[in-house]
């Protein structure tokens, strides 16, 4: 018997249970994160230690830590290709998975990843919390949008509402395609003060870069049943330039094969620094920590081709509120603006930051299966 239908018979089980008890009793700890205020608070750990206390920080005590909109800000939030530049239902049954640090690739490929590192970058860890701004607005479950376009906060807010344009089948065809167009971005070894400058985060092992983190979102998806194609091609290295015309060429045969294909996820890692700091942008998850994960949702001003952008803006906002319901904090504001990234070939086509170059592979790991275990709820509630 598969998990996912041990976990069809738990919750028949606990419905079953509900209806034949006399009263129901209901308790919650309703927890309010509370938005940063103009004083542009931040809470930090800038010691490196895993359990060391969060501090809260102002602009005005720190000034190499730049205000939130420069932070959220397009050039500041994406890679460019230059490194630098008993537990409830919903939070157990991870896939265990072995430790990235100790994985062996079948091959390292031409860029392998160090075996020897040099300290010489500081490396400041945060926690991004809710935001306050004429930009930003927040979800009705949970989550926030940047809105970075034209398009009234107003109009915005009553499109976040809607449910996917999508509909799934109960198949044994394949539903999710992850790719990256950006293969070879990596992260930190593991939790320290300090990072390597000279090495720009990037490496053709595969266990140590993002098709790692797609691979811990295959397993928590196939767990629940989800079908998975995992395309693992390289098409950042050697060369940047070009890699979303490659990525394109990567995934148009898959999806001309599988047309069951209704969620398409180009998994990345953002690169976050201002003046020779790397931040790394973590949370507390049942105990341990995770990468915060940014969603990626295109807008078209008539000139990207993609008139069906919207649809892809309601995929994005159902994930990210279940995400936040699942797991508070996870997420980091929805970027919403005018970005093609391939989102025109279906209308379940994001781009997902999981974590910097500044976050552990330790945490981009878990963060990718706390990932992949909502989407796989999130699609399984959408079976029809």
């Amino acid at each position: 018997m598969t998990r996912h239908k041990r976990r069809k018979i738990k919750g028949l089980a606990k419905c079953i249970t509900a209806v034949m008890l006399p009263a129901a009793i209901a308790s919650g700890v309703s927890g309010v994160r509370a938005a940063l205020s103009d004083t542009r608070a931040y809470t930090l750990d800038t010691t490196g230690n895993a359990a060391a206390k969060h501090i809260e920080l102002t602009s005005e005590s720190i000034s190499k830590i730049k205000k939130q909109d420069e932070l959220l800000s397009g050039s500041m939030i994406l890679s460019e290709g230059y490194g630098i530049d008993d537990e409830s239902e919903n939070d157990t049954e991870l896939v265990r998975l072995p430790d990235p640090l100790d994985m062996k690739p079948e091959s390292a490929g031409e860029k392998p990843y160090p075996k020897e590192w040099h300290t010489d970058g500081e490396i400041v860890r945060l926690s991004y919390d809710s935001y306050s701004g004429n930009s930003f607005f927040d979800l009705e479950k949970g989550g926030q949008v940047n809105n970075k376009t034209d398009i009234p906060n107003e109009v915005l807010m009553k499109e976040s509402s809607y449910l996917p344009n999508f509909t799934v089948s109960d198949t044994d065809e394949p539903l999710v395609l992850i790719y990256h167009t950006h293969t070879t971005e990596s992260f930190e070894p593991y939790v320290r003060e300090r990072y390597d400058s000279s090495f720009n985060y990037r490496t053709t092992d595969n266990t140590k870069n993002v098709v790692m983190v797609g691979d811990a979102i295959q397993a928590e998806l196939e767990a629940q049943g989800i079908g998975v194609i995992h395309a693992t091609t390289v098409h950042d290295y050697p060369s940047y330039n070009g890699s979303y015309g490659r990525s394109r060429e990567t995934i148009l045969p898959i999806l001309e094969k599988y047309p069951s294909i209704k969620v398409v996820l180009d998994i990345h890692r953002d690169a976050i620094s201002a003046d020779g700091v790397a931040y790394q942008p973590f949370v507390d998850i049942n105990g341990r920590e995770a990468s915060q994960i940014m969603i990626i949702s295109g807008c078209d001003d008539g000139t990207l081709g993609m008139p069906n952008y919207m649809e892809n803006f309601h995929f994005a906002c159902t994930l990210q509120q279940k995400l936040e319901s699942d797991y508070n904090g996870l997420t980091r504001p929805i970027l919403f603006d005018y970005r093609h990234y391939n989102q025109d070939l279906t209308n379940g086509s994001l781009l997902i930051e999981v974590g910097s170059h500044g976050n552990t592979l330790q945490q981009s790991q878990y963060a990718g299966q706390l990932f992949g275990h909502s989407l796989g709820q999130l699609l399984n509630s959408m079976k029809r």
